[in-house]
């Protein structure tokens, strides 16, 4: 009795190391773009995994990847929206203040499973029990607020930081090796 117990905790460690070995990347992928930084992201994963592993023989055919994800967001939303952080770890945040970090908990919750994660609509409403038109709205409002500021003056590109840098008579930017109407750099040479 006690050996077959042991054989099924070793058969149910090695499929759980072959499901994180295979997406664990992704997953703390999608955990940092949540919370900001590494630290925060490794944290929030390391408990949604736990949460996985300890519910491992109860999926029964459930896909471990999306249960990992869901307890990803849930644990996430727990924290992020029941303690008001406004930028999940921002204050150790590395990247310098990327385009997700000047978006709300719930804006960056509904993007990286909406564009990154690639959950429907219906889904991600489900999951975060908000109706399918809130997760919508929110989905376009955060892609255009993130187009907007990556195309506004903080993102802006000057002659100064591209090397033959400007706009052209088209309007176009010019890069290092297109065509200058002057003798300048790239004078003469064809746009890859």
């Amino acid at each position: 009795m006690r050996e077959r117990r042991a054989e099924q905790d070793r058969r149910r460690a090695r499929e759980f190391e072959a499901f994180v070995a295979g997406a664990a990347g992704r997953l703390l992928h999608a955990a940092t773009l949540l919370t900001g930084n590494h630290e925060d992201a490794e944290r929030l994963l390391t408990a949604a995994l736990a949460r996985t592993y300890a519910a491992w023989d109860r999926l029964h055919g459930e896909d471990p990847y999306d249960r990992t994800r869901q307890e990803l967001a849930a644990r996430f939303a727990h924290t992020a929206w029941r303690h008001r952080h406004p930028g999940w770890g921002s204050p150790r945040t590395k990247s310098g203040g990327g385009l997700l970090d000047r978006l709300t908990p719930q804006q960056r919750l509904v993007l990286v499973l909406r564009l990154y994660e690639g959950v429907a609509e219906e889904q991600a409403a489900a999951q975060l029990g908000l109706p399918t038109e809130r997760v919508r709205a929110i989905c376009l409002r955060s892609v255009a607020m993130m187009r907007s500021r990556a195309s506004g003056p903080s993102q802006g590109s000057s002659q100064e930081e591209r090397p033959g840098g400007g706009p052209d008579t088209a309007g176009r930017e010019r890069g290092p090796y297109s065509r200058s109407a002057g003798g300048g750099p790239g004078a003469g040479v064809a746009a890859p």
